[in-house]
């Protein structure tokens, strides 16, 4: 079982709205600590172990501050992420580029950083010769097909958009021996939200037998061994955390056995978690104005789908508690719903929970991560601010709540000062 709880009191949280207006989310720096800590931990026995944060699960560079601190690097899939990465103190190759179809600005900022480049395709490394220059150090992204199954999130391998096939791969690390580069990393990203240990190992074994093979067949001995991310988090309150020290034991085992008897036992290791670092330290805290009662009973709030995109696009579940009403009985059938011109705009469907009064605080759990990342302006909502809770109890405002101003300033049209 996995519990919700949420870090502040009702008073303490009434004070913080004072401040700073609803809807908001807000992120427990202690919890984010713990988390990386867990996870380095699970991996203590692996040479040079290094998550590197996705800064695509929250983008933010006060976030990204924290999470250098505890010797994080960042896995990036944009030019804006490398730059929000530079800003938050990473350098050289504590940054990693793992983007697809990716522009030439993207590859260019990552030469200018020292940056380990992370190629999705074989025709990429012409590519990024031609318009970029070839970095200190290059990793080929792995694309396993129907070796693995993959999950709704992230989809089958064998139909996603990501990464080589077994035979380009070779045919790529070749290529890239052949114009110079010595240097290699192996990387692969197959799975979102898994929570069975024996994915990970397994993707472990897949990648542990490139690395031989590598070794064999083209003489690299590659410097690390990504096998990237997709740790999942126990949404609802029934499902359990994943066993990171289980991971961690049975893939120290395949290296063991795999690795160290060809040679390899000096390969680092990484990982490139998101969600399993922020995403149960964030909560999207909203204020209930409305309710409606029609051929179901409404709980409408000043957030939207525009601050949590995942219900409606995946269908994912967010367990919800009321601020001062933890422990009264789930006795009232809702769906909760945002104000978004757009029917599935909807926090929870049909989800049992204590009766909910206006002005009550509507906490949604687990949104630190793929939460305010996958904000949008449809409609013309603007983003919510963002807010840090620091272990002294302290509260820092890490991204201002977006204005109509903020709205209104790429726009150009008669009548406009632009």
């Amino acid at each position: 079982m996995s519990k919700k709880t949420f870090p502040l009191s009702k008073e303490q949280l009434e004070e913080i709205i004072k401040k700073y207006p609803t809807p908001f989310h807000i992120y427990d720096e202690r919890a984010i600590r713990e988390n990386i800590r867990k996870l380095q931990k699970a991996f203590a026995w692996a040479p040079r172990f290094r998550e590197q944060f996705a800064v695509k699960a929250l983008p933010n560079p006060r976030i990204l501050q924290v999470l250098h601190e505890e010797g994080a690097g960042t896995d990036n899939s944009s030019l804006a992420e490398l730059v929000l990465s530079e800003a938050a103190g990473y350098k050289g190759e504590e940054i990693l580029l793992t983007s697809n179809d990716t522009p030439a600005d993207e590859f260019q900022k990552a030469i200018e950083l020292g940056a380990i480049i992370n190629l999705d395709d074989i025709s990429h490394l012409d590519y990024l010769e031609k318009n970029a220059g070839l970095p200190k150090i290059i990793c080929f992204r792995y694309n396993p097909g129907d070796l693995i199954e993959g999950n709704d999130i992230i989809g089958k391998p064998t139909e996603a958009k990501y990464g080589l096939t077994r035979d380009q791969l070779f045919e790529a690390y070749k290529m890239a021996q052949e114009k110079g580069v010595k240097r290699f990393g192996l990387h692969t990203m197959v799975a979102s939200n898994e929570r069975r240990t024996e994915a990970f190992v397994f993707t472990a074994k897949l990648m542990f037998e490139l690395a031989v093979e590598l070794k064999r067949r083209l003489g690299i001995h590659v410097e690390f061994v990504n096998i990237g991310g997709g740790i999942g988090i126990p949404y609802r309150p029934e499902e359990e955390p994943v066993d990171l020290e289980a991971v961690g034991e049975g893939i120290h085992k395949l290296y063991n056995e795999m690795m160290v008897p060809e040679g390899l036992g000096d390969v680092a290791m990484m990982t490139e978690s998101g969600r399993a670092i922020t995403g149960p330290a964030g909560w999207l805290v909203s204020t209930a104005i409305h309710e409606k009662k029609t051929y179901k009973d409404y709980i409408g709030l000043d957030s939207c789908m525009a601050n949590l995109m995942r219900p409606a696009m995946y269908g994912a579940y967010h367990h919800i508690t009321i601020a001062g009403k933890e422990n009264e009985p789930c006795n009232h059938t809702y769906d909760i719903t945002g104000s978004l011109c757009e029917n599935n705009d909807k926090f929870a469907i049909d989800r049992k929970l204590p009766k909910i009064d206006i002005g009550d605080r509507v906490i949604i759990h687990d949104t630190g991560a793929h939460g305010s990342a996958m904000g949008f302006n449809y409609n013309g909502k603007l983003w919510c601010a963002e807010l840090l809770l620091h272990e002294d109890g302290s509260v820092e405002l890490i991204r201002r709540a977006e204005t109509l101003d903020d709205y209104f300033a790429t726009l150009k049209y008669p009548g406009s000062v632009m």
